[in-house]
């Protein structure tokens, strides 16, 4: 998948789902609930045990995108494509991993917390600008920062919920990701994957009313 298919992709989506978690039959189990609630498109990162092994099962199957998260070194970019991955997520502005996505011809997201780096990692590649860490004003932060930039495609992970899914899509962000307030940490540990699917269903379909009104 090139990465402006990804793009075109996950606009009409709206979301994705990521996970992160320290056991890997948890973590297939919990990634499967998401996906019965109707995410298609899903991001393991690598802090997961055996996480490679997680993108290239569920990269097998048919109408799901798979991303890896946390990638940190040359390395981990090349053994998250070669394992399924199309799109590679990491928490910071690494302006070499961004050139390692762009010769293995996925898409990159890095992590920013500034316009500057954001602006920085856009000159150099990355399609795609995920708000990380929360800058504690959420929706606000995205619309100022579009105000002179709007040709950033930016993307909160951190602190989005259902609560605040719509006001952040208001604001212009180009897709949400959703983590802890989809994958519930007591959730995972107790084995409730029912509350995670439906959390799911009530996540996607509120993207969607937005989107496609």
């Amino acid at each position: 998948m090139e990465p402006k298919e990804f793009l075109t992709l996950y606009k009409s989506q709206g979301a994705s789902a990521i996970l992160r978690t320290p056991d890997t039959d948890l973590a297939r189990e919990a990634m499967n609930a998401a996906v019965r609630g109707g995410f298609r498109v899903i991001e393991f990162t690598l802090s997961i045990p055996d996480a490679y092994s997680l993108i290239r099962e569920f990269s097998g199957r048919k109408g799901l995108v798979v991303g890896a998260g946390t990638v940190l070194t040359r390395e981990e970019a090349e053994k998250s494509v070669e394992a399924g991955a199309r799109f590679l997520v990491s928490p910071v502005l690494d302006l070499e991993i961004v050139a390692v996505a762009s010769e293995l011809g996925v898409a990159m997201m890095p992590g920013s917390a500034t316009p500057t780096e954001m602006l920085k990692g856009h000159r150099a590649g990355a399609q795609l600008q995920k708000l990380f860490p929360e800058q504690g004003i959420g929706p606000l932060w995205v619309r100022q920062t579009l105000g002179p930039l709007p040709f950033l495609n930016i993307v909160p992970t951190s602190g989005v919920t259902l609560e605040n899914a719509v006001e952040y899509l208001k604001a212009g962000s180009f897709a949400l990701g959703f983590v802890n307030s989809l994958f519930d940490p007591s959730d995972i540990l107790n084995h409730r994957f029912d509350v995670i699917e439906k959390r799911a269903v009530s996540m996607v379909q509120t993207v969607q009313d937005h989107l496609n009104p």
